[in-house]
C-alpha cells in the first residue's frame, strides 16, 4: 500500500518549516494539486487519498524557484564555470574513486562500450563522487516546480509523475529523498524519468539503487550513455586552431551538423566518424576564446546535461583523471586497465 499516515506528512511539513523552508498553503488545496491527484488515480491507479495526503505535506519552496532562475550554465562563461570541477584535487579523488570500485567501473565499461573515465567523471561532477546528493526535499521542489513554476510547469508535473511511480516500484519514501533543486538525486543525479528508464540493476539484487549502490550507479550512467548513442572508440572532443572566421559555423550549436569540408573551409581539421558530422565549439576561457571540433559523443554527454559548458567539465576531468591513473600506474609499474577515451593533445593538468 502507497499510503502513508497523515501524522507523517504533518511531522514532515514541521520540520520543512523549523528547516527554513517557505511554506504556504499545502498543495493538496491547491487546484493544479487536485487535478493531478486525480490523474494519479485514472492514470496510474494510485489512490486518491493517498496522492492527497502526499501533497498536503509539501507546499511552496521559494528557494527552487529562485534556483531555476540563475542555472549556472547560463550564467558562467568557461573560464568562471572550468575551475569549480577541475579542482587540484578533483583528478585524485577520482582516481581514488576509479581505484576503490575498478572491477564495477571496468565490467560497466565493457558492457556498455562507455570509457570507465568518462562514467568516473560524471559522478565527480554530480556528486563529488558520491559524497554530496543533494540537500533539498524532492516531493516538494518537484510540486513547487509543477504547480508554481509556469514556465517549465508542464515538464515538472510529468517529473512529479514519474517522482510518485518510481517511489512506489522502488520502494522509496516520497518525504524522505532529497536531491538537487530540480530534483536529480543519487550519485549519478538521475531525475526521476531518468531513474525509470535507464537505472539499472547492477548487481542483481532485486533493486535499482542509485543513491548507495556502487554496482547500480556505474553501470546505470554506462547504460544512459549507451542508450544516448555514444559511439566507443570515437573522439569527443578535439581542439581547434581556426585560421578563418567561425562566428557562423560556432552559432550552429553544440549538435553535429557541420560536414569535415565545412570546417575545412576555416582550417580546422577533425578525425573521421561515422555520418562524418561535426560542430564547432566556442568558449570563453581564462586567456580568451577556445575553439574545439565536437564529435557525435560530446553531444551525447549534453543528453546528460544541455550544456556545452557541462560536457567540457566532464570531458576535461575524465582526462585529468585518466592522466592521474596512468602517473601512478607509471610510477607503481602496475597495469592498469581503464578504457581510455581518445583525446585531444592539450595538457590539462589540474588548477
Amino acid at each position: 500500500m502507497f499510503r502513508v499516515p497523515t501524522s507523517v506528512f504533518a511531522a514532515g511539513a514541521m520540520i520543512l518549516s523549523l528547516a527554513g523552508v517557505s511554506v504556504h498553503a499545502d498543495y493538496s488545496a491547491h487546484p493544479a494539486g487536485k487535478a493531478f491527484a486525480e490523474r494519479m488515480l485514472t492514470e496510474h491507479g494510485m489512490p486518491l487519498a493517498d496522492t492527497q495526503d502526499l501533497l498536503s505535506g509539501v507546499s511552496r519552496y521559494d528557494a527552487v524557484i529562485e534556483a531555476m532562475s540563475r542555472p549556472a550554465e547560463k550564467t558562467l562563461t568557461w573560464a568562471d564555470y572550468r575551475p569549480i570541477f577541475l579542482k587540484a584535487d578533483r583528478a585524485e579523488q577520482g582516481a581514488a574513486f576509479y581505484r576503490e570500485h575498478r572491477p564495477v567501473f571496468d565490467a560497466a565499461a565493457s558492457r556498455y562500450g562507455v570509457p570507465a573515465e568518462i562514467i568516473t567523471a560524471i559522478i565527480g561532477v554530480e556528486s563529488r563522487f558520491g559524497r554530496y546528493k543533494g540537500k533539498h526535499p524532492a516531493l516538494q521542489s518537484l510540486a513547487t516546480l509543477a504547480f508554481d513554476y509556469p514556465p517549465r510547469s508542464a515538464f515538472f508535473t510529468s517529473e512529479l509523475e514519474h517522482f510518485l511511480l518510481l517511489s512506489r516500484e522502488e520502494g522509496l519514501d516520497p518525504l524522505s529523498v532529497k536531491g538537487s533543486y530540480a530534483a536529480a538525486m543519487g550519485m549519478p543525479q538521475f531525475i526521476s524519468s531518468s531513474y525509470r528508464a535507464y537505472a539499472v540493476d547492477g548487481d542483481g539484487d532485486g533493486q535499482r539503487d542509485l543513491f548507495n549502490n556502487i554496482d547500480d550507479v556505474v553501470h546505470s550512467v554506462a547504460n544512459y550513455f549507451a542508450r544516448h548513442g555514444w559511439r566507443p572508440d570515437e573522439p569527443v572532443t578535439t581542439v581547434a586552431a581556426p585560421s578563418g572566421d567561425v562566428a557562423a559555423l560556432s552559432k550552429k550549436g553544440y549538435k553535429p551538423t557541420l560536414s569535415a569540408a565545412d570546417l575545412d573551409a576555416v582550417g580546422v581539421a577533425v578525425e573521421s566518424v561515422k555520418g562524418n558530422e561535426y560542430a564547432l565549439i566556442r568558449l570563453r576561457g581564462a586567456n580568451g576564446d577556445e575553439h574545439w571540433v565536437g564529435y557525435p559523443n560530446f553531444y551525447v554527454i549534453t543528453r546528460y546535461n544541455h550544456s556545452p559548458l557541462y560536457a567540457m567539465a566532464v570531458f576535461q576531468l575524465a582526462q585529468a583523471i585518466k592522466k592521474t591513473l596512468d602517473s601512478n600506474s607509471a610510477h607503481s609499474g602496475s597495469d592498469v586497465s581503464l578504457q581510455l577515451a581518445r583525446t585531444s593533445q592539450l595538457n590539462l593538468g589540474t588548477d
